[in-house]
């Protein structure tokens, strides 16, 4: 036929503006399944970080400057979580209706969260050097009040820094922004930009953690060979001993968590910076949301007050009288 019907035409997400982006044909069942499986993994990701939040807070045992910090990194999570199903409308359609100004704001707001992860994963691994390189120092070095201060300056300092990236980007600006096509939230920036993002979101918070981290696993190293040879040779392991091997613990545990994140965080950012296939920048950026519902399975497996707490805050056990002051680092329940 010489002509095609209204269904075969091309449609715009704009029909009234010439550059307009053009909409993707919808095909339902897919469509429903990819929908399904995100909000899946928002509630998932949504209700475990609560669990860590719940526990952190209201259990007064668990009051402590490490804590203070896997709290933050837990609210970070949450709030990933929470926007999953926005990032997926974002990234699998080709129209957002939503507007620039919003749009600067989501982009703000994801960037914001993406890099305060890291700077609570480098907070973490400065806590868990202070306590294994120099345990003696850390009770003074190291207190809740010291933590919490920190947390709030990485929080500022990522709300600062993303400002003044979205907004020297021109997500504000529309007079002076460049589209592929009208009617796209894509994060765009400019060569110069490009180079100091990738120092101060990959090279330097990433070479720090990996030079803490590889002291940290050395000296655990050192301080668990003293401690089997105390023990082979029959010698009493002091309290300080057993106190050290904890600490090592911990750092083992959150090297895991940190571990993780880069193997999902590094990729992206690589491959943002040098592959132009949108197909393969989602897919790794999506690898790096769904790491904010892994960290509450490390802590689940390897933290055995987590599954304490969690079961306390599922059975409602939390609302009795004085719950918040339960020792749950014991077999003692309510």
């Amino acid at each position: 036929m010489a002509y095609e019907t209204e269904d075969q035409e091309t449609q715009y997400c704009f029909p009234g503006i010439n550059s307009s982006c053009v909409k993707k044909q919808p095909f339902s069942h897919g469509y429903n399944i990819i929908y399904l499986c995100v909000s899946l993994q928002s509630a998932w990701t949504v209700l475990l970080n609560l669990l860590v939040i719940i526990s952190i807070s209201h259990f007064k045992k668990l009051h402590t400057p490490t804590n203070m910090i896997i709290l933050s990194l837990a609210v970070a999570d949450l709030l990933i979580g929470v926007i999953m199903p926005i990032e997926a409308i974002r990234l699998i359609e080709t129209c957002w209706y939503f507007g620039d100004i919003f749009c600067g704001l989501y982009l703000l707001f994801i960037s914001l969260l993406l890099s305060a992860s890291l700077s609570n994963l480098v907070l973490i691994a400065v806590d868990r050097y202070v306590a294994v390189c120099h345990p003696l120092h850390y009770p003074q070095k190291i207190t809740i009040t010291k933590t919490l201060m920190s947390i709030c300056l990485s929080w500022v300092y990522s709300t600062v820094y993303n400002t003044t990236l979205v907004v020297n980007n021109g997500h504000f600006d529309t007079s002076h922004r460049t589209y592929v096509c009208y009617g796209r939230c894509s994060f765009e920036m400019s060569f110069s930009w490009i180079a100091v993002d990738l120092f101060m979101s990959l090279i330097f918070p990433c070479m720090l953690i990996i030079t803490l981290y590889l002291r940290i696993f050395f000296v655990v190293h050192q301080q668990v060979k003293v401690i089997n040879s105390l023990m082979k040779g029959g010698k009493c392991v002091t309290k300080g001993s057993v106190k050290r091997k904890s600490e090592s613990k911990a750092a083992l545990i959150l090297g895991i968590i940190v571990s993780i994140y880069l193997l999902c965080y590094i990729p992206y950012c690589i491959c943002s910076l040098t592959v132009k296939s949108s197909t393969a920048i989602h897919s790794l950026i999506w690898a790096v949301y769904s790491n904010s519902g892994m960290n509450p399975l490390v802590y689940a497996l390897f933290y055995p007050w987590f599954k304490k707490t969690a079961k306390l805050i599922l059975t409602l056990k939390i609302f009795q009288p004085a719950s918040s002051l339960i020792n749950i680092f014991t077999q003692h329940q309510l």
